[in-house]
Parts: structure tokens; sequence; C-alpha cells
């Protein structure tokens, strides 16, 4: 499924100024079909506040919010709603269904349900999902739990759906830059300060308590960093990650970082509050920084997914009752440019963090579009912890009004994805590999692709090499018709790779070429050791 022939129905909330404080208009302003732009008018009820603020007492931290303004009236019980089997379900579940049902009545009705039906027919037709875009322009209105809207009860919530795919978005954005393809997931891990306070560090015991911190602190890099690169169950066809952590980086490390790297995903985990220009982010104590510096930064590196495990990321800021409009941390990185944002509505455990992220990086690794990826995660959220958890409905997912969701090239659109053996293709095929011309070592290339680089997670490391980045490049082989390989440099690097050829020594920087058997090759620095490329016929052995 191409993530850029997707259909698409986006629909836009605002509050009408002009009338009453309750009053709201419904568009749609992207359809997949001619005269799709429609408009409906309609009141937010108390029935609904009254919803909304039970939700909010049973399970919001921040406590329950004044608006949307409505009058206080008494509103009826909510429905004691009854499962397929005829019994009670707990009051958080039948909070959350309830919810969820009247979000959706109060969204899809009349000429928005029939746009809604007609556009998942086109979708339907086509073999493809539909997406969902919403597009929540009153600031009183985001922090409502939009992800669980359903249509009925037993239905399905918008965002588990793998045929709705649900996202939010705003149309108040900077043009989308040309984004570069991608073959396998880049992550720079942030590891940044946690929500409890520091205490005052004196004497051998401050010492000992900060050395206590740092461990605990690198424990979980290196826990995340696994569950980011080691993917159970991972097919063949699965794209390679890289990951590469930092420990409470200064503002200046991080930059300094994003921008001599080639990351296409951003993952923060620490301690982060709500506040103007898209919150701060305390990357270390004392450290903060705010999210329309980081947004600045991203879209000139080019990041196309950033993920926030940080409290509230996708809550707007509020001051004096009055909440700031595009003050959240996802929406101002959105408003900035950065493709895709995911970000937590509330606080999140960790082990409901860790649980979701295995679910969202596998996904991500098969391939598949982010908000896709986003509902295969949740959905492993809710069999996990039960639909009256609101663990599920936690991440808060931003996608560009331009972007196709695509993080990885999908398998048959990839320029190298399919690793071809001998086994696969029922044929004996030549061998690659590359070898040392100071020593005659030897490193051959196994599934049709090495990486190489400084970083230990490469297939071949050149440590000692200067000039050569953690992630600097790329072997691989493209079958042509004649289901013989053909072998590929690509540079992501900083110094970038030369490669001999005719006419002398050719510098390869932030591009691909073509590899023969015979050509010599220097990774980093133009003095650097030389590798030779060799091509040899296969010996029948496995």
């Amino acid at each position: 499924m191409s993530p850029s022939e997707l259909p698409c129905l986006s629909l836009a909330i605002e509050r009408l100024r002009a009338s009453q404080a309750q009053h709201f208009a419904i568009h749609v302003i992207e359809a997949p079909y001619r005269g799709g732009y429609l408009l409906r008018d309609c009141l937010w009820t108390d029935e609904l506040m009254h919803h909304w603020r039970s939700w909010q007492e049973m399970f919001s931290s921040r406590g329950v919010p004044d608006v949307p303004h409505v009058s206080q009236v008494s509103t009826p019980p909510i429905r004691a709603a009854e499962l397929p089997i005829g019994q009670p379900i707990p009051r958080s579940a039948r909070l959350m269904q309830d919810l969820g049902i009247n979000l959706w009545q109060w969204l899809f009705d009349g000429v928005i349900q029939s746009s809604l039906n007609r556009s998942q027919g086109i979708a339907q037709g086509k073999g493809k999902a539909l997406r969902v875009r919403l597009d929540v322009r009153d600031p009183d209105l985001i922090s409502l739990p939009w992800e669980i809207m359903q249509s009925d009860a037993g239905k399905q919530a918008i965002s588990l759906s793998q045929q709705l795919l649900f996202s939010r978005t705003t149309t108040d954005v900077d043009a989308l830059p040309e984004l570069r393809s991608e073959t396998s997931l880049n992550v720079l891990l942030v590891l940044g300060q946690n929500a409890a306070p520091d205490l005052p560090n004196v004497g051998f015991e401050g010492r000992q308590r900060d050395e206590l911190k740092r461990l605990k602190l690198e424990q979980e890099a290196t826990a995340l960093s696994r569950i980011l690169r080691e993917r159970p169950g991972m097919g063949r066809l699965a794209a390679p990650c890289f990951v590469d952590t930092l420990l409470q980086p200064t503002s200046a490390d991080l930059i300094d970082r994003l921008e001599n790297g080639h990351y296409n995903v951003l993952f923060y985990a620490g301690h982060g509050v709500p506040a103007p220009d898209g919150g701060l982010l305390f990357l270390r104590p004392n450290q903060p920084m705010n999210g329309t510096e980081l947004a600045q930064v991203l879209t000139r590196c080019q990041v196309k997914l950033a993920v926030f495990n940080a409290c509230w990321g996708a809550q707007p800021e509020e001051q004096h009752h009055q909440t700031i409009p595009r003050s959240s941390l996802a929406e101002v990185l959105l408003h900035h440019g950065v493709p895709a944002v995911l970000a937590m509505r509330d606080s999140i455990t960790d082990q409901e963090a860790l649980s979701f992220i295995a679910a969202f990086a596998q996904a991500l690794s098969d391939r598949m579009p982010i908000d896709q990826s986003v509902a295969v995660a949740r959905q492993h959220l809710l069999t996990l912890f039960r639909f009256n958890h609101q663990a599920w409905t936690l991440p808060v997912l931003y996608m560009h009004p331009e972007f196709n969701g695509e993080l990885i090239k999908p398998i048959e659109e990839g320029l190298t994805q399919i690793p071809h053996t001998p086994s696969q293709l029922g044929g004996q095929h030549p061998i690659a590999s590359l070898r040392s011309l100071e020593n005659a070592k030897i490193w051959t290339i196994r599934g049709g692709l090495m990486r190489v680089g400084m970083s230990t997670e490469n297939d071949l490391v050149l440590a000692n090499e200067p000039g050569v980045s953690r992630k600097h490049a790329e072997i691989f082989s493209r079958s042509a018709d004649s289901m013989q390989p053909t072998y590929f440099l690509r540079d992501f690097s900083r110094y970038g790779t030369w490669i001999s050829t005719v006419n002398g020594w050719q510098k390869v920087h932030n591009y691909e070429v073509p590899l023969y058997s015979g050509a010599q090759i220097k990774f980093g620095g133009s003095q650097n050791s030389v590798l030779e490329f060799l091509v040899s016929p296969a010996d029948g052995r496995n």
C-alpha cells in the first residue's frame, strides 16, 4: 500500500466567533471526489460537556479544564452500556465508550457523515485505506481525546482502525520541503532530565547520587536503543535501523548532532512541560529548550518524524484559564514544517511507553506509513492494557497536510530492498566483498547489504579512520531483469567517500553510484586506507 496514493478526507473544526460561544463550524477541506467541500454548523451540547468532564475526572492528571464554555445545567446520567454478552462494562470503559460515541456523533453528522461514507467507499473501491485528518482550529478543543471516537457501541475507535488512518493536522504550516528518499530508520535517541526534581549535590553522597542517576540513565538508553534496533518477528524485507544516543545533552550538543548526522527520526524521552512557543524540553537540569528552537533545527536537518515520550507534548499551554492558540509542542513543530510529530496527550508510564515504542518501531521497519504504524502500535497497547485503560488513547499523531506519511520507501518502490541470496533466487550468484589492500583482510557482503561507519552497529566498523561518520555509507545489491545483482554505494556521511575511476579518485557525497569489481574505495578522508570491492563467482557453499 503506497502511502502517496491513499485517498484523504480532511476536516476542520473552528468556533464561530460572531455567534454563541458554543457554536462551531465543521468544514470538509479535502475530499477524494469532486464537490466534496462541505460545511456544517453545530452546537457543543451540555450533555457532551458532561461526558467530557466525567472523563477528565477519571483519567486526566491535569485536572478539569473550564472549556468549552457552556452553561452548567443538570445532565442525564451516563447510560449503562452493555457488552455483547449482556454484562455491564466497568465505569471507566463506559465513560470512554460514551465520550467516543458522542464525539463521533457531534463531528460526523449529516453532510459530514455522508462525505465520510462516500470517501470510504472510494477508498474501498481502490482496495486502499482512507486517511482521515482532523484540524482542530479552536484551542479549547485540542485537549479532547478525538482518538477515541467510535460510531457506535462495540465498534472500533477511529484511531485503532487500519482502514481509516486517523491523525490530526493543521493548515497553519510552512510549506513542506522536498524530502529525502529513505531506506533505513536512522534514529537519534535523546534522553533528557527526568521529571523528578534534582536535590543539592553536596559531598560524597551527592557525587554518589549523581553516579547512580547517570548509571540509571545509561541503562534506560541501552534498553530503549535495544528496543528500537532489535524488533522480534521482523521479515527479511524489514528496513535496517540505526540508533545513536545522547544522554542529557546541551542544546548546542543536540543541534550539532542533528546537523552532522543523517537522521530521519528524533526520539526524545524526558521531562517536558506546556509553555508558549511549543513548551519546554528539559534536556538537562536548568537547561530547557523550547519547541520553536527545536522545530527550526529539525526542519533544517530534514527529520521526518519527531517522537516525544514527555508529558503533555500534545497539549497547549493555558494562561489565566485561557488556552494559548498553537502553543503545543506538536503544533509548533508542524507549523514550522516538520512532517510528522507523535506526542503524548497526558503522562504515560514507562511500561506503556516501551510497549508502544517496540510495536511502533516494528511497524515502521516493516515499511508501513507513519499513521498506519501508530494504529498498529495503539492496537498493541489496547491488547496489553484493555479498553478501559487509557494507555492506547495517549499517543497523538500530527501530520503535515502535504506529507504522505512515508518514512521508509515501500518495498515495491525501494531501490535496495530485497536481499538476494542463492536460495531465494534459485541459483548460484556471485559473492561480493571488500578487501583491505594493506593486510588482505576480507569482509563479505551478506544478504545484499553492508553498512559502513564508525558506530559498532555497522557491518564494517571503521573506528580509527579520520572523517568516517557514525553511519557513513552502505553497499547494496539491486537486481536487474536478468536477476543478477548489481551493486551500488550510497554515501550519507559528513565528509564523503572516495572511489577510484579511470580519471582518478572521485568524491561521492550524499548520493549513490554503481560499483564494479576492482573498484577501490576510501571512506572518509582522502588519505585513509584503501579497500577494494570484489565480485567473485559463487563456490556453491552456503
